[in-house]
C-alpha cells in the first residue's frame, strides 16, 4: 500500500470508532495507522470474524473495513448483512478485498468495494463519503 500526498492523509475524519477485520496483520498495522492519521479516534483490529463479533457486542464503531477472505472463513461479508440488523446508528461498511466478485451483488450494494491493493486515501475517501442506504431501505424503495 503506497501513500498518497500527506494532505490527503491528514484529511480529517470526524469518525470515534471504526473496526478493521483483517487477518493480514502487516495490512491491519497499516490501515489502523492510516485511520489514527486521519483523525479517526480508536481504530479496533480484528483477525477472525468470531473476533469481529465479539468486538461489535461491546463497541459500536461508526464504520466497518471488512476483508471478505478471513484466515477463519470466506465470508468476511457476512458480518455487514449483521451490522444491518443494528438500526439507523448502525456502522458504515468498506469492503477490502482481493476478490471483489466473491461478494454477493447485494451485499456489496452496501458500501464501497476496495479492491486489494490500494492506497491508504482510497479508504479515506471511501469513509468520507456518505453512507450508502442499508438493505431495508433500498428494498422499500424498490416496493413502492
Amino acid at each position: 500500500m503506497s501513500s498518497r500526498s500527506a494532505e490527503t492523509q491528514t484529511s480529517a475524519l470526524s469518525m470515534k470508532c471504526v473496526v478493521v477485520v483483517e487477518d493480514d496483520a502487516i495490512l491491519a498495522m497499516s490501515l489502523e495507522q492510516a485511520l489514527t492519521d486521519a483523525g479517526v479516534e480508536q481504530v479496533i483490529v480484528s483477525s477472525t470474524t468470531d473476533d469481529a463479533i465479539k468486538v461489535l457486542r461491546s463497541h459500536r464503531p461508526e464504520a466497518l473495513v471488512l476483508d471478505v477472505h478471513l484466515a477463519d472463513r470466506d465470508d468476511g461479508w457476512a458480518i455487514a448483512e449483521l451490522v444491518q440488523n443494528l438500526g439507523p446508528r448502525r456502522p458504515r461498511v468498506v469492503f477490502s478485498t482481493g476478490a471483489p466478485d466473491d461478494i454477493p451483488p447485494d451485499i456489496a450494494e452496501l458500501g464501497p468495494v476496495l479492491t486489494k491493493p490500494y492506497d491508504s486515501a482510497d479508504l479515506i475517501e471511501a469513509l468520507s463519503q456518505p453512507a450508502k442506504k442499508g438493505l431495508l431501505a433500498r428494498l422499500k424503495g424498490r416496493l413502492r
